[in-house]
């Protein structure tokens, strides 16, 4: 087993093809969004804040910055004209695809 090769070239793939995850909240939030879709379920920020991913001011700014790098994209709520709903964009969905391949590749060659 080779334990510390996997885990180098997992954060390799990370460090190149995925800059706008820097920390634990960063990934949080993406998946939080990301699972939300999956399960057909529209998040909201309020929503998103009530998972106490972390403090209320990180999550804003933090989900900024993925608005702003375009990994999340915000649209107005269907039904209610006030809040917007937060989705993954197509592309960070497909790079993400890619990372959980990378994933499973090192996974099955190095953690056997």
């Amino acid at each position: 087993m080779k334990l510390f090769t996997g885990l180098k070239q997992i954060r390799e793939f990370e460090r190149r093809q995925l800059p706008f995850l820097k920390s634990v909240v960063d990934f949080d939030i993406v998946i939080e969004i990301g699972y939300a879709e999956e399960q057909g379920q529209a998040l909201t920020l309020k929503l998103l804040f009530l998972l106490n991913i972390g403090s209320r001011t990180t999550v804003r700014r933090k989900l900024a910055e993925l608005i702003e790098h375009g990994v999340v994209t915000r649209r107005k709520h269907a039904n209610d004209h006030r809040a917007s709903v937060l989705t993954i964009s197509a592309s960070s969905v497909k790079l993400l695809g890619r990372y959980c391949g990378t994933l499973t590749s090192v996974s099955a060659c190095h953690f056997k």
